[in-house]
């Protein structure tokens, strides 16, 4: 009887963990770019006074996708000047840390990953352009975070939840950790932009 009910943890976090598998990624999601109170940003005036940014991203994988930020500043025309990546993943390449990650804690890594800045893989993404003050306070929040963040577990800790965390900090609404990371960065735009 004591056997089961060790088996029934494992049980639920693999559902879970099979669950948030079973949908197909969609073709990329358009680039869309708010300010921090999720009004689309025009013209050059916004972008004049408002040069850093996040960005929320999503991107395809042999799995399941990824989910991360970028974040840094913008020249006139929006594009990135140096960016920096934050996101959670296993600290090795290699699949078999990522397969135990499934099922126990393994150690993992908060910077950027191979592909997080690829243009091809990016599934969906939701950049945020930030004043200064708004800038400087999420990026002591991801330092933080990454400071503290020292594994990764797909039904639990995983890239979403990573996110989660910085979006909630910045005052968002934030959709289920246990979507596929397209689905997960679509729905919280949507979730927070007028």
């Amino acid at each position: 009887m004591t056997l089961g009910r060790a088996r029934l943890p494992l049980v639920i976090l693999s559902v879970f963990a099979i669950s948030s598998c079973q949908t197909e990624d969609k073709s990329p999601q358009p680039h869309f770019t708010t300010n921090s109170r999720g009004q689309k940003t025009t013209g050059t005036a916004q972008a004049n006074a408002d040069t850093h940014f996040i960005e929320f991203r999503s991107r395809y994988a042999l799995t399941y996708g990824h989910t991360y930020v970028v974040f840094g500043r913008v020249d006139a025309n929006g594009n990135m000047i140096d960016p920096e990546v934050a996101g959670l993943a296993p600290a090795s390449p290699d699949a078999a840390p990522y397969v135990m990650g499934h099922f126990i804690p393994v150690p993992a890594t908060t910077g950027q990953t191979d592909g997080d800045l690829e243009e091809q893989y990016r599934s969906a993404s939701w950049r945020v352009m930030l004043t200064d003050d708004e800038y400087s306070g999420v990026v002591a929040f991801i330092r933080e975070q990454q400071a503290n963040s020292h594994f990764w577990q797909a039904s639990v800790d995983n890239c979403n939840n990573w996110v989660g965390e910085i979006a909630r900090h910045m005052g968002y609404k934030t959709p289920s950790i246990w979507l596929r990371p397209q689905q997960f960065i679509t729905e919280l735009r949507e979730m927070n932009t007028a």
